[in-house]
């Protein structure tokens, strides 16, 4: 049983999570780029939330739409929940959320956030940073900084209560893969069983040998 706890391999995500993002998480970009792109095995929900932070903490982001789906190198399995037990399932494809940069203030780590529900009804929210090394670009004539955060409609999909997080910040509260299914409770508890078991072997051998 301690074999299986350590040795099986653990699903990759809960489903609806983030496969891909451009750039990827810890990349350098070295030039400005007009968008980025994060990815979803399925589409992100029309009231998904992004923003793209600026080191500084400026949101430097226009509003987001759906891109082309592409096809992944590799299947990702994730587990679903139907009818209260978690259901593994493969998919092949992934849905990508563009989202428009307007300028690029400073160099440094930027951040882009989201928070969505996948059809399962599962949040999904997490964050994916980024070094930026390029030429310092100016904001448009006119631009100000977003201010909206996650819609009504979102914080009530998600169970979140509004006003409960300052807008924008909700996105990062939780981490991409933030449910594994059953595999986080389930190794403990194979080791607890595993560790009773051996002492319990220890302590019928002495009484065997009395």
């Amino acid at each position: 049983m301690l074999a299986v706890a350590v040795l099986a391999p653990l699903p990759a995500y809960a489903h609806g999570g983030l496969v891909s993002s451009t750039p990827p998480q810890g990349a350098t970009v070295d030039s400005p780029v007009e968008a980025v792109t994060l990815a979803f095995t399925e589409k992100p929900a029309p009231y998904a939330f992004f923003a793209v932070l600026a080191p500084n903490g400026t949101r430097v982001d226009r509003p987001w739409s759906h891109a082309e789906p592409f096809r992944l190198e590799r299947p990702v399995k994730e587990f679903q929940l139907v009818d209260g037990q978690w259901q593994p399932r493969e998919f092949h494809a992934g849905f990508p959320a563009r989202v428009p940069v307007t300028h690029w203030p400073q160099r440094g780590r930027y951040v882009i956030r989201y928070q969505s529900v996948a059809s399962d009804g599962e949040a999904v929210a997490g964050e994916v940073g980024f070094t930026y090394g390029g030429a310092v670009t100016a904001a448009p004539p006119g631009w100000q900084a977003p201010t909206d955060g996650p819609s009504a409609e979102l914080l009530a999909a998600a169970g979140t209560a509004p006003g409960g997080t300052a807008p924008g910040a909700s996105a990062a509260a939780a981490p991409a893969t933030d449910d594994k299914g059953p595999w986080p409770w389930l190794v403990p508890v194979l080791l607890v069983v595993a560790a009773a078991g051996s002492i319990a072997l220890v302590v019928t051998g002495r009484r065997a040998r009395s």
